[in-house]
């Protein structure tokens, strides 16, 4: 059948990946994205260099698939999912900057709406809590302070998914407008039970539903690659767009979680932690949010065609990494940060709360900011490395024990993203949680679940017993240490969030 091409537009880069029928990623281009930040709690891309970057990965991969004669059966899109872009369909630019999904922009307008009364109704038909993480009140402020100006026959407001399928198929000249009910369910304006959009919503928001785009199965023919699209690409011309869904829904779908109850965790720019809650949308539990896992349409065999699934959610995880990075420089590549922290026994009673953009699950405190607490003069690069490390394992138990509260233990937990090849980070996490940790053979499950999908769709793989039969073990990690000792290292983390929390209100 070939193989499948997967385009990841995440949050720091674009990345185009080539999937063989074995599952195995082949080959892979990247191309990073300029981070915008024009005042505190600001977050920006350039959405058309978001573009550009699909242009420049699917040109590279492409040349090397043309040049071994390998057939491309279908391309899968999975991106950084609450993001808000505007674009004018007429003439194919963008009306603004994307507004990430880690901007805080809007914190006061969701606290307008709570003050309201809203929150139950936005609750029960999203899933959802009322964030600024969330599309629907950037797009409002586009609208409005943004400077977008009155709606138009011709808006377009998406997320990445959409805008880049927009463009993989033709722009202007014809594009398919759609999105899928992972990423559309993370707007605030998506009923998640109808898996409709709902008028109610938009009319509360103050969001044009004639702007919005069409939803459809997250797995199932999209559309075409234009011939026009990516100069050059000969190999995809006419391929069929037939997967999209959100990277963490595509990441839980990417880890073979098919069953009600498997979990996964992506340690990503953020830390996402996502249980199979299988065909009935589950009542969102305090400091959780209910969302749809997948929609496969006429591909989804004898469970149907929707899973839902309870989703933890953390803003900073691999961006501290980068901070330390870029900001400090205490390490020079991101690939240092587990020797440093491993160099360390502990982090000598320093704990690191990376609340740079507030704090998500499940404290949903939009003022938290960032601290590192506990400082001594013997603590150097190496204990605020492995504070770090720390804080990530710790945010996760965050997320796993209200998913423990609310649906039962964990039985095993899938770990994947970039962090998840340190060692270190895997076992810490294991101590937490109390449960195996396991990371597959390749830890690429975002881009994976896309090409899955897509794949699904267009009959590279039969079923999703196939794809579970795809997923192999590479690494194991049990608890090491007792359960007493793992508290008291968790009860300092919680005095340090202790301190983050709602440091930014004026």
């Amino acid at each position: 059948m070939g193989s499948v091409v997967a385009v990841d537009a995440g949050t720091t880069g674009v990345r185009a990946l080539v999937v063989d029928e074995t599952g195995q990623v082949v080959d892979l281009a990247y191309r990073e994205i300029t981070q915008h930040y024009p005042r505190p709690g600001w977050v920006e891309h350039d959405a058309s260099e978001i573009w550009q970057a699909v242009v420049g990965t699917l040109h590279e991969v492409t040349a090397r698939l043309d040049k071994a004669h390998t057939p491309v059966a279908a391309i899968g899109l999975t991106n950084q999912r609450e993001t808000a872009v505007a674009w004018d369909r007429r003439t194919g630019r963008p009306l603004h900057r994307a507004i990430v999904w880690q901007d805080r922009r809007t914190a006061e307008r969701c606290d307008e709406l709570r003050a309201g009364g809203h929150l139950p109704l936005v609750r029960s038909r999203t899933g959802l809590v009322l964030d600024s993480y969330f599309s629907a009140t950037k797009y409002a402020w586009m609208l409005g302070p943004g400077g977008i100006g009155a709606p138009s026959g011709d808006l377009a407001l998406g997320t990445v998914d959409s805008w880049v399928l927009w463009n993989l198929t033709g722009g202007v000249a014809g594009g398919i407008f759609a999105t899928d009910p992972t990423n559309a369910g993370r707007t605030l304006l998506f009923d998640i039970h109808e898996r409709e959009w709902s008028e109610e919503l938009c009319e509360l928001f103050g969001v044009p539903l004639g702007a919005l785009a069409e939803v459809r199965p997250s797995c199932g023919r999209f559309g075409s690659l234009h011939p026009d699209a990516v100069p050059g690409a000969d190999a995809l011309a006419g391929v069929p767009v037939s997967g999209i869904a959100g990277d963490q829904q595509a990441a839980l779908f990417g880890q073979a979680c098919f069953e009600p109850g498997m979990v996964k965790v992506t340690y990503g720019t953020g830390s996402f932690v996502l249980v199979n809650a299988g065909a009935t949308c589950p009542e969102a539990p305090d400091g959780l949010l209910a969302t749809i896992a997948w929609d496969l349409g006429e591909h989804g065999g004898p469970n149907g065609p929707v899973a839902y699934a309870l989703e933890g959610s953390t803003f900073v995880s691999g961006a501290a990494i980068q901070w330390l990075r870029d900001g400090l420089g205490i390490i020079e590549r991101s690939e240092d940060m587990g020797p440093l922290a491993e160099s360390v026994p502990d982090s000598g009673g320093v704990a690191m709360v990376p609340a740079f953009t507030g704090l998500g699950s499940p404290w949903w405190d939009p003022r938290a900011r960032g601290t590192i607490t506990g400082l001594t003069r013997g603590a150097g690069r190496a204990q605020i490395a492995r504070a770090t490390v720390e804080a990530m394992a710790y945010q996760v138990r965050d997320m796993v024990d209200a998913m423990t509260t609310a649906s039962g233990p964990v039985a095993q937990l899938r770990a994947d993203g970039g962090a998840a090849a340190m060692g270190l980070l895997l076992q810490l996490q294991a101590d937490q949680v109390r449960t195996a940790v396991v990371r597959p053979r390749s830890v690429e499950s975002t881009a994976l679940g896309a090409a899955t999908l897509a794949g699904l769709a267009t009959g590279v793989w039969g079923s999703l017993q196939d794809l579970g039969a795809l997923w192999t073990l590479d690494v194991e990690h049990t608890p090491r240490t007792d359960r007493e000792s793992a508290d008291l290292l968790y009860a300092g983390w919680l005095r340090a969030v202790g301190r983050a929390r709602d440091w930014g209100r004026p």
